[in-house]
């Protein structure tokens, strides 16, 4: 159930994620200023950890939908197999994050 509510969540989440693109881009062509302000914000503790969820939720999200497209065959539907694949996908969004975030300081992209 908890998988179940978590996927909605992370799709809607991925919505604001796109509003924010949006909303960077409009930025970008608003000129400089408009854009380093917008960059500061995204660059500030709220803006990382923000960043940083959306980016969990990309990653659980996909997958959650990797995980339904399986179950649309009709396997991995017994409990045990489905709390197991709940954990997986729930340690996957963090950890691909995780690593994803790790990479991009090793690149100095922060």
């Amino acid at each position: 159930m908890l998988t179940s509510i978590l996927n909605r969540v992370t799709g809607v989440g991925l919505y604001g994620a796109a509003l924010l693109a949006a909303i960077w881009a409009i930025t970008l062509a608003a000129g400089p200023d408009a854009y380093s302000a917008y960059m500061g914000l995204l660059g500030s503790l709220l803006g990382r950890v923000v960043l940083f969820l959306i980016t969990v939720a990309v990653f659980y999200h996909l997958a959650a939908g990797l995980r339904h497209l399986v179950w649309d065959t009709a396997k991995g539907l017994d409990l045990k197999t489905a709390n197991a694949s709940s954990a997986a996908i729930i340690a996957f969004g963090v950890v691909a994050a995780i690593a994803v975030w790790v990479i991009a300081g090793l690149m100095g992209a922060l």
